[in-house]
């Protein structure tokens, strides 16, 4: 009896091993998987793509040719009134394409947008 038990714990330990072994595996594959994941696309996952990031990715270009944001470590940016200018027209337009189709938040947020921005604008220009 003692020897069964023995074959026993032996099996359970083997299936246990067996079992660990599989774990260590699989989580080596998502690894590797992670790994050529980031390889393949140096700026990591990106943003689901919606009608806010593309408010703040035109709002960012516009604020950017004003000089009023600038990248830390670079030498200070002279502001591109006509860029800034092309960034707020294409706003703008978007305002008017889109009317009567946005949600109240989306509304509120381009409209609060393009207030801003035309007074960076003029505070800018002036």
């Amino acid at each position: 009896m003692a020897e069964e038990e023995q074959k026993k714990k032996l099996i359970v330990d083997e299936d246990w091993k067996q079992q660990a072994q599989k774990e260590k595996e699989v989580l080596a594959a998502q690894e590797e998987a992670q790994k050529q994941e980031q390889e393949e696309s140096p700026h990591g996952s990106l943003p689901e793509g919606n009608f806010a990031a593309l408010v703040s990715m035109l709002t960012t270009q516009a604020l950017f040719a004003l000089g009023l944001l600038q990248i830390k470590g670079h030498k200070e940016r002279q502001p591109d009134l006509e860029l800034a200018k092309y960034n707020i027209d294409m706003l703008e337009t978007l305002e008017e394409k889109t009317k009567g189709n946005l949600t109240k938040q989306e509304q509120a947020v381009l409209a609060n947008t393009l207030s801003e921005l035309r007074m960076g604008y003029v505070k800018v220009a002036g």
